[in-house]
C-alpha cells in the first residue's frame, strides 16, 4: 500500500504466499504474474529471473502501464534464492522499487555460508518473519528499508492503517531478545549449518531418497538456504504424504512442509544432533523397506503438473472480492470466475486467486492434493464440493 495506489500494476510471482494477495485487495494494485520455473519431478517452483522481471516490465510499459514495484519471494520456503541483485539493476534505473518476501530469510545476516540479504543486495523493502527460523514469538516480524525509492512517511501511514493501535509488547520484546541473542552470541548459527550440510550429505547417499539442490533448476539461481532439507522418496516410490506420514508415525519425525513429491525439514537454533541422526537413520529405513523390497506400487509414482502454468484473469482480486458471489458444485465451476482463495497450506501458495477463470486444470490439481491429505485453505468449502464464483 506505501508503493501502489489502485489501478498500478504490482509485478509479482505467481506463487506468491496467500498475504500478498490480500495486499492486492487491500491496495486495489492490479498483479502482473511472473511463472516461475517449475520441477514436476518435485512438485516445486524455484524463484524469478532478473530475464523474467525485465520481459513483464517491457510489457507493461509498451501498454502504457503505470509500473508501481515488483515483489519477489526470496527465499521460497524451500530456499532458494532469486537474483535479488539482478532484478534491482533491472527495476531501479526505471525508479521502480523492489519488495522482497523474505520472511523465510530473517537468518541470513548472520553466517557466511548463507545467502546474501535483501537489503545487502539493494531490495528497497524486505519483510521477514523473524519468528519463524529466528527465536522471537510467532506472529512477530520485521520491515526493513534502504535507499529512497520509497515514502518513509507513507510507509509508517500505511502501518498505522493496517495494524493494531494496541500492539503487543511482548511481542515488541521478544524480537528485541533475538536481535540481543545474536548479537550476544555472533557464532550461534556454526552448529546448525554444520548439522545440516552433514545432514544432506548422510541423506543423499541412501539409495532410493534424493536430496533438493540447485541443480534441479534450469535457472541459475544464486544461492539456497543450508538450513533447509528437502528429500524425496520418490524413487521408493512412496509420495511425500506418505513419506511424512511413516516419518511422524513410525519414527516420531516431524517436518516442515509436505508437498506431492518431497518433504522439508528446517534446521535451526533449537535443533539437536540427535533430531539429525534420527532423520537419517528413519530414511535409512525407509530405504531398507522399500527400496530392496523392489515392489513397483502403481498409481504412487505420478509427477504431477504445475498448478501455476495455466491461468486466465478475469477481474482484480480486489473487483472479484467485492463482487458479489453464488456457491456451486465443483463439477459446474469449469469456465466460471473464481470468487475465492484457494490454496493448499502450507505453503500458502494460492492455486485459484479470486478473479481467475476455473479452469479444469486447476481444479485437477487441487482435488489430487485435497484427496493426498493437504488442508484446502481459503475455501468457504473445505472438503472442496463446492466453489464460490462471481456473479457476472
Amino acid at each position: 500500500m506505501a508503493t501502489c495506489s489502485s489501478g498500478d500494476y504490482l509485478v509479482i510471482p505467481r506463487n506468491c504466499h496467500i498475504s500478498v494477495i490480500s495486499a492486492l485487495v487491500l491496495s486495489g494494485a492490479v498483479p502482473k504474474y511472473i511463472v516461475p520455473e517449475y520441477n514436476s519431478v518435485w512438485d516445486i517452483a524455484g524463484g524469478v529471473t532478473p530475464l523474467q522481471v525485465e520481459k513483464a516490465l517491457k510489457e507493461l510499459r509498451k501498454d502504457g502501464k503505470k509500473i508501481a514495484a515488483v515483489l519477489v519471494t526470496s527465499p521460497t520456503y524451500h530456499g532458494i534464492c532469486s537474483d535479488v541483485q539482478g532484478i534491482v539493476d533491472v527495476c531501479h534505473p526505471l525508479r521502480v522499487p523492489v519488495i522482497v518476501d523474505e520472511a523465510h530469510g530473517a537468518h541470513f545476516k548472520f553466517h557466511d555460508s548463507f545467502p546474501s540479504t535483501a537489503i545487502e543486495q539493494g531490495a528497497d523493502l524486505a519483510v521477514q518473519s523473524t519468528h519463524k527460523v529466528l527465536s522471537s514469538l510467532t506472529q512477530s516480524s520485521m520491515l526493513h528499508m534502504a535507499g529512497g525509492l520509497v515514502d518513509a512517511d507513507k510507509v509508517s501511514q500505511c502501518l498505522q492503517l493496517l495494524q493494531s493501535s494496541s500492539p503487543s509488547y511482548l511481542l515488541l520484546s521478544s524480537l528485541d531478545a533475538a536481535r540481543a541473542q545474536l548479537t550476544e552470541n555472533p557464532r550461534s548459527f556454526d552448529e546448525p549449518v554444520a548439522m545440516a550440510l552433514e545432514t544432506k550429505e548422510q541423506l543423499s547417499i541412501i539409495p532410493g531418497v534424493s536430496v533438493l539442490d540447485l541443480s534441479s533448476f534450469f535457472s541459475d539461481f544464486p544461492a539456497m538456504d543450508p538450513l533447509r532439507i528437502t528429500l524425496s522418496a520418490s524413487d521408493l516410490h512412496l509420495s511425500g504424504y506418505e513419506a511424512d506420514d511413516i516419518l511422524a508415525e513410525e519414527h516420531q519425525i516431524v517436518s516442515e512442509l509436505v508437498g506431492t513429491q518431497a518433504v522439508t525439514f528446517a534446521v535451526n537454533l533449537g535443533t539437536r544432533w540427535q533430531d539429525v541422526q534420527n532423520l537419517v537413520q528413519s530414511a535409512k529405513h525407509l530405504s531398507e523397506k522399500y527400496f530392496s523390497a523392489k515392489e513397483y506400487r502403481s498409481g504412487k509414482h505420478n509427477y504431477v503438473r504445475s498448478p501455476l502454468d495455466k491461468f486466465t484473469v478475469k477481474l482484480t482480486p480486489r473487483e472479484a472480492f467485492f463482487t458479489k458471489k453464488r456457491r456451486v458444485c465443483i463439477e459446474d465451476s469449469l469456465g466460471e470466475v473464481c470468487g475465492e482463495l484457494i490454496c493448499p497450506y502450507p505453503p500458502g501458495i494460492p492455486v485459484l486467486i479470486p478473479g481467475e477463470v476455473v479452469t479444469q486444470h486447476s481444479l485437477s490439481y487441487l482435488i489430487n492434493v485435497r484427496d493426498q491429505g493437504m488442508t484446502i485453505s481459503g475455501a468457504a468449502d473445505g472438503e472442496l464440493n463446492s466453489i464460490m464464483v462471481c456473479n457476472l
